[in-house]
C-alpha cells in the first residue's frame, strides 16, 4: 500500500524548501525586532491592534513571524530590522561552548539549526559566529570548535545505536527536530542491520542520507 505522504527534507543553509512541512513550520517562528518606519495595514497580523486596515507605528517593538520579516527586510530601506534571539546570542553560545549536551534545543527552539541558518538572510554583526556554530556543526565532522555541536551529534548516535527495542521518548526530548530526524535514521540502520544479523532481511541497503548526498555530489560533478 502506498504511503499517503512522502516527507520532503528542509532546505539547506539559507535556503528554504517550501515543500517541507518542517520548512513550513520553522517559518513561523518569531523573531524580536523594530519598525523602522510605518507599517501599513500590518497592525493586526503582528499583533499591535484590532483593525485590518491600521498601521504599525515607527519605532514600534514587534514579533515578527519569520516568512514575513524576511518579506519586509530590505538591506537600502530601512523598513524594519530584526534582533536575534536571545539563545543565538553571545551569552548562550558561551554555554554551548562549555557543554553543548546539557542544552534543551527543543525548549529553546524546535528548529534550532534551521532557525539559525535563516538569520544569516539578515544583517548582523554576529552572523559568523552564528555560521560557525549553527552551519559548520551540520556539515562537518571535521569542525572541532568548542563552540560547535559536534559532540551533541556524536552522543546522538551512539545512543541511537544502543537503544534496541526501548522506550527511546526520553533520548530525543531534548532534541531539536533536525537531531531527531538524525536520531531516528541511526534507530532505523540499527533495527535494520538487526533484522539482517537474524536473517530477516536479504540485504542491507544504503539510508536515504547517504543515497542523496551521493546524488548531490555526482550533480556537483556533471555541474
Amino acid at each position: 500500500m502506498a504511503e499517503a505522504y512522502f516527507p520532503v527534507g528542509p532546505g539547506l543553509g539559507m535556503e528554504e524548501n517550501f515543500l517541507s512541512l518542517d520548512d513550513i513550520l520553522m517559518s513561523q517562528e518569531k523573531l524580536p525586532g523594530r519598525a523602522e518606519s510605518s507599517l501599513p495595514r500590518l497592525a493586526l497580523l503582528l499583533g499591535q491592534g484590532a483593525g485590518s486596515g491600521e498601521s504599525v507605528p515607527e519605532g514600534s517593538k514587534l514579533e515578527i513571524p519569520l516568512w514575513l520579516a524576511k518579506g519586509l527586510h530590505d538591506s537600502k530601506r530601512r523598513i524594519i530590522s530584526v534582533e536575534l534571539p536571545k539563545i543565538y546570542r553571545e551569552a548562550w553560545r558561551t554555554v554551548f561552548s562549555a557543554d553543548a549536551n546539557v542544552v534543551d534545543l527543543h525548549k529553546m527552539g524546535p528548529y534550532y539549526y534551521g532557525f539559525g541558518s535563516q538569520l544569516l538572510n539578515f544583517e548582523n554583526p554576529e552572523n559568523p559566529e552564528i555560521a560557525q556554530t549553527i552551519l559548520q556543526a551540520t556539515v562537518s565532522d571535521s569542525v572541532c570548535s568548542p563552540q560547535t555541536f559536534v559532540a551533541r551529534f556524536r552522543r546522538i548516535m551512539d545512543s541511537s545505536q544502543n537503544a534496541y527495542n526501548e522506550d527511546t521518548s526520553a533520548l530525543v526530548a531534548r532534541l531539536d527536530e533536525l537531531e531527531r530526524a538524525l536520531f531516528q535514521v541511526g534507530q532505523k540502520g540499527l533495527n535494520d542491520f538487526q533484522c539482517w544479523e537474524k536473517g530477516q532481511a536479504s540485504q542491507i541497503t544504503a539510508s536515504s542520507l547517504v543515497q542523496n548526498y551521493g546524488k548531490r555530489k555526482l550533480a556537483e560533478v556533471d555541474g
